[in-house]
């Protein structure tokens, strides 16, 4: 909300009082505060939650005599958010909303901007009615704009080829966080790109070249969708300009190359590691993003519950020892890695990590970026972190058997070490030690915990409930029949054990579940996601099967006989509780076989 007149607070104090939302002492108080602070009055009944920004701008609409209308869960037609191009919506912080008796009714966050609805009305062509919306709301449509790169755009790129080097000189040289100028249609394209990635909560952006086009695809939840198609002649400048961003050779074709800037979207800084490799068809990038805000970095936040949260928290409650935790690529193992950091951080112990990147700056905690052309690998800066007097490491890969060795070190000699490998399961962690060379009686005295993980998508707000059918009714008698409760006596029980309240009963004919609706919001009924687990201690049992040289199946046998909920049977209880379908816990978890 930008600052208000003397004129529209002295309105506002009013209403507010005459309206009984805050008394006069109130207004007083909060009078005093913002002239001691150097605060404005409005920003302090916000910052104090006296009202929140959507009230604020309900009040002032109605105290201005300006209609108002509530977009922070509204959905437009695209049809109608064509009267309006993105970049005007944007730059005016105006938005259309639907037409009523012939007029376009656009919402604004200054509705009472004489010269902006003067401008609006003639660059429209048409009668406007004036909304008042909060940004909140404006930025909810917003959001809901296609990739906007228009016919003029790609045509103006197309005359004028030599727009590359004429940006060059337009960055700011020392800053991270990148301004990408606007005066060429190719920065105007990568700016569309960026700004749609990230206002629909992209994890990735793949650019793709083929033998005839340039293909764009971005990954929402896991999935990878494609979200345009650009001419091929546009390839080269498209990555030259990000080769400039990430401060990359824009002259090397012949080799993969890493880098990474940062930018700002929606007033959020938003950090962008690229990938640049070259294939048969040119060079294909990929921009992984990451958005800090808003993430929760609490295990209970995260998805774990129950018996594997217990696991865990016994585990790092240990003086030395190694946590592991395992799973694809972009299973989320380094937030876990992060989640585990935050729960023991404290004034009393010496934390150093090695990463590569550092992915989330943590304060309090001592985090070094692995650099391997300077000859900083896992292995050599982890010699160096051992000499640093740590009492708690975190590795961000065990990737051979080197690191292994000195992680395993660390362990025996009164550290406590967290880390990460590729494997399908958490039982499937010990073995692969195993393959690297280590010895099984190192690996039975310092594992305490191992961890395995996967992403699934969960369902939006908008939902439905029905009753399960006969082959959903087999899969979940199948997976959790003989976890859940048998009897009304037991629920209580057994839902404190598993982590889920009120869990039905496994006696059922037929189980209550839910389905998403599909919206612009939750594409296919989904939005967000969280992680489904399956984390074991390991037992004087499980060591004595490590110890034996023993497969994954039958240590993961044995951690089931032991009491371990797997990822699969993890994700059927989230399902029984609304948060996910049976049918993405299955595409995700496919099996338990390790």
């Amino acid at each position: 909300m930008s600052l208000l007149s003397d004129t529209s607070q002295t309105k506002l104090k009013k209403y507010l009082v005459d309206e009984h939302i805050l008394n006069q002492s109130d207004i007083d108080k909060i009078t005093a505060d913002a002239t001691k602070q150097g605060e404005s009055f409005v920003s302090l009944l916000i910052k104090n939650n006296y009202l929140d920004n959507e009230l604020l701008t309900k009040y002032l609409a109605l105290i201005n005599k300006v209609p108002y209308v509530n977009l922070t869960k509204v959905y437009v037609n695209e049809k109608i958010l064509d009267y309006i191009p993105q970049d005007l919506a944007q730059n005016y912080m105006a938005v259309p909303i639907g037409i009523v008796d012939g007029k376009l009714a656009v919402a604004m966050l200054e509705a009472d901007n004489i010269q902006a609805i003067d401008f609006l009305t003639t660059k429209i062509g048409r009668p406007i009615d004036v909304y008042s919306a909060s940004e909140e709301g404006i930025r909810n449509i917003l959001k809901q704009y296609k990739v906007n790169i228009t016919d003029k755009v790609i045509n103006q790129f197309t005359e004028d080829n030599e727009t590359t080097n004429k940006d060059q000189n337009n960055i700011i040289a020392n800053s991270k966080i990148k301004t990408i100028p606007q005066d060429s249609p190719v920065s105007k394209i990568l700016t569309s790109i960026l700004e749609y990635a990230a206002n629909n909560r992209a994890s990735d952006v793949h650019i793709e070249p083929t033998e005839h086009i340039l293909r764009i695809r971005a990954r929402v939840d896991g999935i990878l969708r494609e979200i345009m198609q650009l001419p091929k002649n546009i390839e080269p400048a498209l990555v030259s300009r990000i080769k400039i961003l990430a401060n990359l050779k824009i002259d090397e074709h012949r080799i993969p190359q890493d880098g990474d800037f940062s930018i700002l979207v929606s007033e959020k800084k938003i950090d962008l590691r690229i990938s640049i490799s070259p294939i048969v068809w040119g060079e294909q990038i990929v921009i992984r993003l990451l958005d800090k805000t808003g993430i929760s970095l609490l295990l209970d936040d995260m998805g774990y519950t129950g018996r594997a949260l217990r696991a865990i928290r016994s585990g790092i409650s240990a003086s030395n020892g190694m946590i592991l935790t395992s799973g694809p690529t972009g299973s989320g193992k380094t937030t876990s890695l992060y989640a585990l950091l935050s729960e023991v951080k404290s004034d009393a112990v010496n934390i150093v990590t090695m990463e590569d990147p550092v992915e989330y700056k943590i304060s309090g905690i001592n985090q070094i970026q692995v650099n391997p052309e300077v000859g900083l690998t896992f292995a050599s800066g982890l010699r160096s972190i051992l000499r640093q007097d740590p009492d708690i490491v975190m590795v961000g890969e065990i990737r051979d058997n080197e690191t292994a060795e000195l992680a395993i070190q660390a362990a025996l000699t009164g550290h406590l070490v967290f880390s990460t490998l590729h494997t399908n399961s958490a039982a499937g962690i010990l073995p692969r030690l195993l393959d690297m060379g280590i010895e099984p009686f190192l690996i039975a005295s310092t594992i305490k915990t191992v961890i395995g993980q996967r992403l699934i998508r969960t369902i939006g707000e908008k939902k439905e409930e029905y009753s399960s059918n006969e082959v959903e009714n087999a899969a979940i008698t199948q997976t959790v029949g003989k976890l859940l409760p048998s009897s009304k006596e037991q629920v209580d029980n057994v839902s404190n054990d598993l982590g889920y309240k009120d869990l039905p009963l496994s006696t059922q004919n037929a189980y209550t579940l839910s389905r998403g609706i599909d919206s612009p919001d939750s594409p296919n009924g989904f939005k967000g996601r969280t992680g489904i687990f399956e984390a074991f201690e390991v037992t004087p049992t499980i060591q004595d099967l490590i110890l034996k040289r023993a497969t994954s199946t039958e240590i993961q046998n044995k951690a089931q006989e032991e009491g371990m909920i797997t990822m699969r049977q993890d994700g059927y209880l989230k399902a029984l509780k609304g948060l996910t379908t049976l049918q993405e816990v299955d595409r995700v978890a496919s099996s338990d076989k390790v």
